[in-house]
């Protein structure tokens, strides 16, 4: 099961206003302590953040809200939607330095990444997003050793950005 939660409302909630700004540390534990609570009552095992009616998103908050939260946040994966670009800017800027990565999920066309990812694992994911498969069914593919495609593989794994089942390894289908 995949829990959308609309980060817009889970502010108004925590901070009683209407206000569609998240900013200051303060605001983002506020908001991150809902959305892991929610999380925890569901008990699913993936969440789609879904930023659409946020209109600014300061530096602290997405690390308080989207850093943590892939840190070790109550969701095995956790994927985000309706970013506009300077959300994106500040949640890119947030993640890179703390070498995690998340997916975006768009309304039109497939899913991609964010944050800091090997290009090796970056082509590993489009791979996936297209045909999905084993590792050696990637490297095959993408015409790399077993070794590299396996290393991919385990870097996504790592990030929690695929998981591997018995049909090899798979996005989580958060679209």
């Amino acid at each position: 099961m995949i829990e959308i939660i609309n980060v817009a409302r889970v502010l108004r909630e925590a901070l009683a206003t209407p206000y569609r700004i998240m900013v200051t540390r303060a605001t983002g534990a506020l908001v991150r302590d809902r959305i892991e609570l929610k999380l925890q009552v569901s008990a699913c095992q993936a969440a789609v953040l879904d930023f659409r009616e946020v209109e600014l998103l300061d530096l602290s908050c997405a690390d308080e809200v989207v850093a943590k939260l892939l840190r070790g946040g109550q969701a095995k994966f956790v994927a985000i939607a309706g970013l506009h670009e300077e959300l994106r800017e500040q949640v890119h800027e947030v993640l890179e330095p703390q070498r995690l990565a998340v997916t975006v999920v768009h309304d039109e066309g497939g899913p991609e990444l964010l944050g800091s990812v090997s290009e090796d694992a970056r082509l590993a994911f489009r791979e996936l997003c297209e045909a999905g498969g084993t590792s050696d069914e990637l490297a095959r593919r993408l015409d790399w050793p077993a070794a590299r495609a396996r290393a991919a593989m385990e870097a996504l794994e790592s990030l929690r950005l695929a998981q591997h089942d018995d049909d090899g390894h798979t996005l989580i289908p958060f679209a």
